[in-house]
């Protein structure tokens, strides 16, 4: 029988929490994994402070797995038209010229409210409404491809990427992924398009790439990655998004994206972090990411590299599979199928 529902007052605001003892991470069970686990998780780091500065006014798609996280995902792009009234959308264009209602984050009650649906990921947009074509986030993933890991992300993050941002005058903030990988992001002004802030990152992602000694690779096509560590430039693409800050994931222990600072970079692992341990570090030492917005930094060297890598015959990258396709791109086909590379 499920457990009767119940009130939680968020910051004034009542929000229900349905059937909170349901099992959402297994292994975990009872005394850590239940939805209510999950809930008073989120309703903790959005009264913080951390989460909702991670989520405000951002367009916001949902990972849902209301079974929990051996159950059916549901990757929700659309705010749901019955919702509470203290619930707000942004209209956003998708790379199809479609255009959608999306969550708009404005409340701690906002994320408990989305939490109660099963909402194990928040993943925003890198805009903020109601400017929704100019990011003010520039993103950067190193996600570990087979045969490497989070040991490898860290290297190339710690060796190459923090020394080459510190040479460019800019400022990265790292977070694990909750994963095996690494983000780390620039606060930037919304004065660029989509299309300029992918560029200004690719060309970031090469740099890196030629400096990394073969440990990274810009490569799209995974035949053509090994066991490097892939720069997702797409991930500052329109409409890609990356688990927010603060975000729980479906891992069996219910591991978090968690935001480090450099220092604490050099040791920190994946597994640290959870819905169970994360609430004491951020009262212990706050934020690292507290501070991102107090300067939006200038995309301008970036996109002087890029101007370089043009010069020296670098042209566009692939763009994901849902895109149509997009001025100067190169083709969309698999090297090994490319009968005109043989």
């Amino acid at each position: 029988m499920a457990s009767p529902a119940e009130e939680l007052d968020v910051d004034g605001v009542a929000v229900r929490l349905s059937s909170p003892d349901k099992i959402y991470y297994p292994k975990l069970g009872a005394d850590g994994g239940t939805k209510r686990h999950l809930v008073e998780y989120y309703r903790t780091v959005a009264l913080s402070g951390a989460l909702l500065g991670a989520l405000f006014d951002r367009p916001t798609h949902l990972q849902r797995f209301p079974d929990g996280v051996e159950g059916e995902e549901i990757y929700q792009k659309r705010v749901p038209a019955k919702r509470p009234d203290h619930v707000e959308s942004c209209e956003v264009t998708f790379p199809s010229g479609r255009k959608a209602d999306v969550l708009r984050v404005r409340s701690a009650a906002n994320i408990v409210w989305a939490a109660n649906l099963g909402n194990i990921t928040f993943h925003p947009w890198a805009v903020r409404c109601p400017d929704v074509d100019h990011p003010d986030e520039l993103r950067i993933d190193l996600d570990p491809q087979p045969g490497t890991g989070f040991d490898d992300a860290r290297a190339v993050a710690l060796d190459v990427l923090r020394p080459l941002l510190d040479e460019l005058g800019l400022i990265g903030y790292p977070k694990t992924s909750g994963g095996r990988g690494l983000h780390v992001y620039l606060r930037i002004e919304p004065r660029w398009d989509f299309i300029e802030v992918r560029r200004a990152g690719i060309a970031l992602a090469r740099e890196i790439e030629r400096r990394s000694g073969d440990r990274a690779t810009t490569s799209w096509w995974k035949e053509e990655r090994g066991e490097r560590i892939f720069l997702d430039f797409n991930q500052n693409a329109r409409d890609k998004t990356i688990a927010s800050a603060y975000s729980a994931r479906k891992t069996p222990i219910a591991t978090v994206s968690t935001p480090v600072t450099w220092e604490e970079l050099v040791d920190v692992h994946p597994d640290d972090f959870t819905i169970a341990t994360v609430p004491a570090l951020l009262e212990k030492r706050g934020d690292p990411m507290a501070t991102m917005g107090d300067v939006a930094q200038s995309l301008d060297v970036l996109l002087e590299m890029a101007e370089r890598d043009t010069a020296n015959g670098l042209g566009d990258l692939p763009y994901p599979p849902n895109y149509p396709k997009m001025p100067g791109e190169p083709k969309r086909v698999q090297p090994s199928r490319d009968r005109d590379r043989k």
